[in-house]
């Protein structure tokens, strides 16, 4: 799989596939749009401990490492399914922790990228990561989940990961008053959430996007 390393608008690595001529992130912003969407409306927003966390694709490990960056008092114990995982030759490339006003980002970043997959594996006594290799549709677990990051290519792109049918799965993976948050809010996906049983905001976007979505399970 070609994958090319880009600079966003923040000056923040993301991913380029030819293949789809998509990025893994947004162009205006790798970190800004993670900290807005998954931080901001997520993270921030979730008061459970420990926190039960299921991101839809580890990707770059971006989510992951602002999550374990922002970490407060809570617990985190976090998911992560990816059916392609990237190459560490790319992901040592990415520049993220040299742009995090934190000393203990780049050997965080080291440590939840050479965690083995498919196992659980403690960063810190407050961090466990999960990373599953494995087809989200395939995917189950017994964890009820208390926040989801919902970071898949866009429904153009993948459109069946953007249905009705996904979001009822994710929906019964997920604790009552759970919280889940993506960068997309397109119509056809929030509808798509409401039918599965969510509640949904529409908030303010990221730069170059003018709305998002956070979804809880009532």
């Amino acid at each position: 799989m070609n994958i090319e390393i880009k600079t966003t608008s923040d000056g923040s690595s993301t991913l380029y596939r030819p293949d789809l001529n998509e990025h893994y992130h947004s162009i205006n912003g790798a970190i800004t749009e993670s900290m807005h969407v998954y931080i901001g409306a997520g993270l921030n927003n979730c008061h459970s401990n420990p926190v039960h966390i299921l991101e839809m694709g580890f990707g770059t490990g971006l989510n992951a490492l602002l999550t374990i960056v922002n970490q407060t008092s809570q617990t985190i114990v976090y998911h992560a399914v990816e059916k392609h995982p990237v190459d560490d030759k790319i992901t040592e490339s990415v520049n993220y922790p040299d742009l995090l006003n934190s000393s203990m980002a780049k050997p965080l970043f080291r440590q939840l990228h050479s965690a083995p997959w498919n196992i659980c594996t403690s960063i810190s006594d407050a961090f466990i990561i999960k990373k599953t290799e494995e087809d989200i549709h395939s995917f189950e677990s017994d964890v009820l989940y208390n926040l989801v990051y919902f970071d898949a290519f866009a429904p153009d792109i993948q459109p069946e990961l953007w249905t009705k049918d996904l979001f009822s799965k994710i929906w019964k993976m997920m604790d009552t008053k759970g919280i889940l948050t993506t960068y997309c809010a397109k119509g056809v996906v929030r509808r798509n959430m409401q039918s599965a049983g969510f509640e949904v905001e529409r908030l303010a976007g990221p730069p170059g996007k003018r709305e998002m979505l956070r979804a809880t399970k009532p």
